[in-house]
């Protein structure tokens, strides 16, 4: 790993530390948890009160791994499927941690499907 993309992982790990301070999921209003790469996307509905995850999506999957995993298209995909899962897991609310990334691109597009298919945050 080159010293630039180390500093960037510092800082974005540095940044997550600050979210976290505040962010905490409960067993009524857990968290939803965005890990993005540079292919691929990732959200979590975690209780960390109990340790639990109740939901998950990403572009990991089969049935999202026919179209580009990398675009806005496929994180909008991703927010729309976590919300399903979550509202069958009889989650409605929820707490956002975007991660330490900025909330832009894909990390909002992510966000804004997920409340267009119910969740509120």
């Amino acid at each position: 790993m080159s010293d630039s993309a180390k500093q960037k992982r510092e800082a974005r790990i540095r940044r997550h530390r600050r979210v976290r301070k505040k962010v905490l999921g409960t067993e009524a209003r857990p968290r939803l948890a965005v890990f993005r790469s540079n292919r691929h996307i990732t959200a979590q509905v975690i209780d960390d009160r109990s340790g639990r995850t109740l939901a998950t999506a990403s572009t990991y999957e089969s049935d999202l791994r026919s179209m580009s995993t990398s675009s806005i298209d496929a994180a909008t995909k991703v927010g729309t499927i976590l919300a399903e899962r979550a509202t069958a897991a009889g989650v409605g609310k929820v707490v956002f941690d975007r991660g330490g990334f900025i909330y832009h691109g894909r990390v909002a597009a992510l966000a804004d499907a997920a409340r267009d298919a119910g969740l509120e945050f």
